[in-house]
């Protein structure tokens, strides 16, 4: 054993654990070159990855310092806090000089170091960057230039040498590779120009870089694509049934891009009989193919005002996979027979074909179901089956009210942008809309029972309960809005939350506690166990309705099939890759989530900007120490900053979520008069002027 690995195993067994190398030098009793020598073997041994070094000079493993594993979320002032990947532990609040070179999204061990709170921790090593590429406005220097990244939280310039710079010029947003995270500051090149900074679609393709979202192909998935989109669906129909005579709509937003269910519906003998037909894409796009491979790498569709970043190429998502109306298609339908009562009294999955009759529209469906005479003269063959519709997602929207699902009713924004125009139209939901949700939510629900009988290796959607302490929150403003709530934080249930939306359906506090309670609950995501979906009060629910905006259908749609033919050989073959599928189906989801609300506030602004001076009615839906953001009955936020407010300094009291002045308070749920003032491109955020409050 060399002198190395003789003071490795010194410090693993802790008799040199957590000392420097001068308290190490002194207990081998060295001095001179032989202590300098122990100072080399110690930083070799750092480089090599076997110890880890504090900001005190001492030595140790991970497991001496107390090491956790976690990210770090950065601030645009330097500082920045670490996040446990265990749930269980706090965060720790991380000075600059604690971060050893860390940045925002970077992956890390840390440990906590005390600080007056004992919040306070410090960074040991990085395990792996956040960023590769960032995205920025460059300037131009003598001796090149330097990048201001676009994330506020990444709190440092990339220096960029002359001869990496791409003849950018000053002042353009670029796309920047980081080669180097060394020295004070780290380096890189440019790799794409995108164009002046300030520039409305510039700033789009910005936010679309940052992201890392792909916009197009590789050639060979494009080809591939269209190899399958040229197959007929008629020509191998063995195993399926034929509905091609039955009568199928599909009823979507008049924008839909791509159409992935279709329904029917009929009523015989005093119980319903609802069929859900679902795109079949994995008949066009097999398991570790190069369509598949990329679609699990997109993780997701992501929708924009002005285009869709597709799962799938054009040839399969917008053609032969979609439910256009007048043609065959390949679908996998969950058929349910459900009573009077709500009840699914049987349920079963089938590979079918199909040919949807009419592609209907939420419009047109609504207007039927309301007996607009118009709408059922155009559609006479609907009107019975609309009214069959109506009926059976009453019958629905009552028993998930019994079983005590929130109906969570959070507006968000609907951004048009049409021949260059940007429209922000005031938030509606119809029965139609009920009426696909209901029977989608009811098909996701009957294939995740069915797969789950079989003992099936699969992709669930779940959606934990809130935990106590968010529950607390929850509590503590409803009480301070002068809600009364009798619900237990520590064991809250879905019909608690849903007897208070009940309770609130006449009052103008409904939508913003609707949100307030949205913001309480746990993230919904994909898992590969079953551990049931809070919002919803279901046991058992998944994602089985589109398979050609999400991968977590595609790849459940392939367990239910590859099931019927060999149950035991497809739970030995999907068992691990679940696992996977539904860690990075959850990643690109938040990631894609992320993306369509950047975009949406960058729209936003666009359609405020000229209405800058005028008045509105809103209502206060955030409370900060640095002023309150108010809603629109467009659902557009916007900031009243603090030191434009009257009275000469405020108070926040984050419980009560409230702003108290000398004379005057601010609190979530009031209603208030503002003036647009303007819009911040940078932040992407609309900054509203208040007047006064509305009288009730």
């Amino acid at each position: 054993m060399n002198a190395q690995q003789t003071l490795l195993q010194k410090i693993r067994d802790g008799s040199f654990a957590l000392m420097t190398e001068e308290e190490i030098a002194k207990k081998l009793h060295l001095k001179g070159k032989a202590a300098l020598g122990v100072g080399d073997l110690l930083r070799s041994l750092v480089r090599e990855g076997a110890l880890l070094c504090d900001l005190r000079g001492r030595y140790g493993t991970a497991e001496q310092f107390g090491a956790m594993r976690g990210t770090i979320s950065g601030n645009e002032r330097g500082f920045g806090f670490f996040v446990p990947d265990d749930p269980e532990c706090d965060d720790l609040f991380i000075p600059h000089r604690a971060l050893r070179g860390a940045y925002n999204k970077d992956s890390v061990l840390a440990f906590r170091r005390g600080g007056r709170m004992g919040d306070e921790g410090e960074v040991l090593a990085v395990l792996q960057r956040g960023y590769t590429e960032l995205v920025g406005t460059f300037r131009r220097e003598r001796t090149g230039g330097s990048i201001h990244p676009d994330d506020r939280k990444f709190s440092t310039d990339i220096f960029i040498p002359s001869d990496r710079c791409k003849g950018a010029a000053d002042g353009a947003k670029v796309v920047a590779r980081i080669r180097s995270f060394d020295g004070r500051m780290p380096t890189g090149e440019i790799t794409e120009v995108l164009g002046k900074s300030g520039d409305f679609f510039v700033e789009e393709a910005a936010l679309i870089r940052a992201h890392g979202l792909k916009e197009e192909f590789p050639p060979e998935v494009l080809q591939a694509a269209e190899r399958q989109a040229e197959r007929s669906p008629l020509d191998d129909l063995t195993g399926r049934i034929d509905l091609r005579d039955e009568l199928i709509i599909t009823v979507d937003g008049e924008d839909t891009r791509d159409i992935d269910d279709a329904i029917s519906v009929r009523r015989e003998n005093g119980k319903f009989f609802l069929g859900v037909h679902i795109a079949d894409v994995t008949h066009y796009v097999k398991w570790h193919s190069v369509i598949d491979d990329e679609a699990f790498s997109r993780g997701t569709s992501v929708y924009f005002p002005d285009r869709v970043l597709p799962m799938l190429p054009t040839a399969l998502s917008n053609n032969i996979c979609s439910l256009n109306e007048g043609v065959p298609r390949l679908t996998l339908s969950c058929f349910m027979t459900i009573d009077a009562q709500g009840n699914v009294i049987e349920r079963r999955v089938m590979p079918t074909v199909i040919c949807s009759r009419h592609r209907m529209t939420y419009k047109a469906v609504t207007a039927i179901a309301e007996g607009d005479r118009a709408a059922c003269e155009a559609y006479p063959d609907l009107v019975e089956f609309v009214r069959t519709a109506v009926e059976l997602t009453k019958i629905l929207q009552r028993k998930r009210k019994a079983k005590g699902g929130v109906a969570l009713d959070v507006k968000e924004a609907k951004i048009l942008y049409e021949d260059g125009k940007i429209s922000i139209p005031d938030y509606e939901r119809t029965i139609s809309h009920e009426m696909i949700e209901q029977f989608m939510v009811l098909a996701n629900e009957s294939v995740a029972a069915i797969m789950t009988q079989k003992g099936m290796p699969f992709v669930y959607r779940i959606h934990e309960r809130p935990s106590e302490e968010k529950a607390q929150d929850f509590l503590t403003f409803l009480r301070e809005a002068g809600i009364r709530a009798k619900f237990d934080p520590s064991g809250v249930t879905p019909a608690d939350y849903q007897d208070l939306l009940r309770s609130l359906e006449d009052s103008p506090l409904y939508s913003l506690v609707n949100r307030v309670m949205l913001r309480s609950m746990m993230k919904a995501a994909y898992s590969p166990e079953n551990v049931g979906h809070f919002g919803l009060a279901s046991e058992c629910y998944c994602h089985f309705t589109s398979p050609i905006r999400r991968y977590p259908d595609l790849c459940i749609h392939r367990i239910i099939k590859e099931s019927f033919l060999s149950p035991d050989k497809t739970r030995e073959k999907y068992k691990k890759f679940v696992i996977e599928a539904a860690a990075k189906s959850s990643a690109c989801e938040k990631n894609a989530t992320e993306a369509e609300r950047d975009v949406d506030a960058l729209y936003t602004v666009a359609y405020m900007q000229d209405k800058i001076g005028e008045e509105y009615n809103a209502t206060i839906s955030g409370v900060t120490s640095f002023g309150f953001f108010a809603e629109l009955a467009n659902t557009v936020e916007g900031l009243v900053p603090v030191e434009t407010l009257p009275d000469d300094s405020y108070e926040f009291v984050e419980e009560r979520f409230l702003l108290r002045g000398t004379r005057n308070s601010f609190h979530l749920g009031e209603e208030v008069r503002v003036q647009v003032a303007g819009v911040d491109w940078g932040t992407r955020r609309v900054q509203f002027r208040y007047l006064e409050k509305i009288a009730k």
